[in-house]
Formats: structure tokens, C-alpha cells, sequence
């Protein structure tokens, strides 16, 4: 009898020869609830993002305290961007930032492998992450460097004095933007035992997207990578 492996089999099979032994640990620190912001409108920043000064390997991503923008920390250089207009942000460089939650972790060695061509969406994505590190320590975090085809990232921009009680109120004056055929890297945390924590309630994802140029840069919704080649990063 033979046994027919599918492409994305094929790929988790030469992902565990890659990878070898599980990784260990990464030590992330959460700080904040994503649930706290939501439904009982702490909006105020829980960590200063200034006052972590061992910054050398740093990777974090969170929002913007009252919900005025989204942060991400790549290698040690902190993103925050901000609404302007429908069609415009301002993306600036810089750790004077805080934020109601936010996850970050030292990473000095990351593993690469090449994601299958079968790999393109965020439900893809999930999906071949949950089969790949079914044997890893959670949670954790990982990058993806490529060209996507089509994306959308958001930035939470709420009204000055606004109340949050709801998601719904929580997402006021959230602003999407559209990416097409653009080269970006990806931070992504991954956990199955963080929703309403860190996650919202229908994923086990939370992403930021920043774009190659550095211009464009939100908490991503929806992706579609090229048939270019994609790399995945998970941390050791």
C-alpha cells in the first residue's frame, strides 16, 4: 500500500530534520490583558517602553497606550505608527512609547526555513504552525521576511476621551490600510493559551507587519504572500 503525503505534510517532515531536538523556552514577558482594554477600558500604558534598557535581540509588539497607534520592536529598534488621514500614517522610530499590553522576549538565534509554497494566508499560516511546533514550548514567537501579494494591517486610533467598555467601542476610529506587492517582515506571536490575553478569541495568532522601506506599519489582518520565496524564523 502506498502512502501519499500531502505538501504541507511533506514540508513539516523536513521542517522536524531541519529544526532537530524542540527548541527551548523563549522567555517571554506579557504584561497587561488584552481583555483588561477591551471590556474595562484600561487604556493606560502598563509598561514604558523607554525604561527596558537591555535592548540588544529585543522583539516585542503591543498597541499604543490609549489606543492611539500600534508598536513593534524588531532586533532591538522600536516602531510606533499613527493615523493621519484614510490613506496615510506616520510611522517614527522610537522606544518613548507605552502601551495598556504588550509581549516582548530577548531572541538571539533564530532558526530559518523556507514556508511551503502551500503557505499563504494567515489560516494557512496557523494551521502549519500549530502541526510544526506541536512539540516546541509555548508560547513564542516568530518573523517571516517576503513579498506580499496582497495584505491589510489596521491601526487603532481612538477619540480622545472615548470610553471603552466593548470591543466594538475599543475598535473607534480603527483605520485599515491596504498593502499590495510590498517586501515585509513579520513578528508573530503564537499561542494557544493567550486569547483575550494576548490573541483576540478566534486566533492563535497576533502579528505586526512593518513594511521593508519602513513606511507602513499595523497590527496585520490579512495576507496573501506572492509565489516568491517566504522564510519563517522561529526563536531558540
Amino acid at each position: 500500500m502506498t502512502t501519499h503525503l500531502t505538501p504541507i505534510a511533506i514540508a513539516l517532515c523536513m521542517a522536524f530534520v531541519l529544526m532537530g531536538a524542540p527548541s527551548a523556552a523563549q522567555h517571554i514577558t506579557i504584561v497587561g490583558e488584552m481583555r483588561n482594554v477591551m471590556w474595562r477600558g484600561q487604556l493606560a500604558g502598563t509598561i514604558d517602553l523607554d525604561t527596558l534598557t537591555h535592548r540588544e535581540h529585543l522583539y516585542g509588539l503591543g498597541p499604543l497606550e490609549y489606543l492611539a497607534g500600534e508598536l513593534l520592536i524588531l532586533n532591538g529598534q522600536a516602531y510606533q505608527s499613527k493615523v493621519l488621514t484614510d490613506s496615510t500614517m506616520q510611522v517614527e522610530a522610537s522606544f518613548k512609547a507605552k502601551a495598556p499590553f504588550f509581549g516582548y522576549a530577548h531572541i538571539r538565534d533564530w532558526t530559518p526555513q523556507r514556508l511551503p509554497d502551500s503557505v499563504r494566508t494567515l489560516p494557512q499560516l496557523e494551521s502549519y504552525l500549530d502541526q510544526l511546533t506541536a512539540r516546541m514550548p509555548r508560547p513564542f514567537m516568530f518573523r517571516l521576511e517576503g513579498r506580499a501579494a496582497t495584505a491589510s494591517i489596521h491601526i487603532v486610533n481612538l477619540p480622545q476621551g472615548a470610553v471603552v467598555r466593548s470591543p466594538e467601542e475599543a475598535h473607534q476610529g480603527l483605520q485599515h490600510y491596504p498593502l499590495t506587492d510590498v517586501s515585509v517582515e513579520i513578528l508573530g506571536f503564537f499561542s494557544t493559551g493567550h486569547k483575550a490575553v494576548f490573541t483576540h478569541h478566534d486566533t492563535f495568532m497576533h502579528l505586526h507587519l512593518i513594511t521593508a522601506d519602513r513606511q507602513m506599519m499595523g497590527h496585520l489582518d490579512e495576507l496573501a504572500f506572492g509565489q516568491g520565496e517566504v522564510w519563517l524564523y522561529l526563536g531558540r
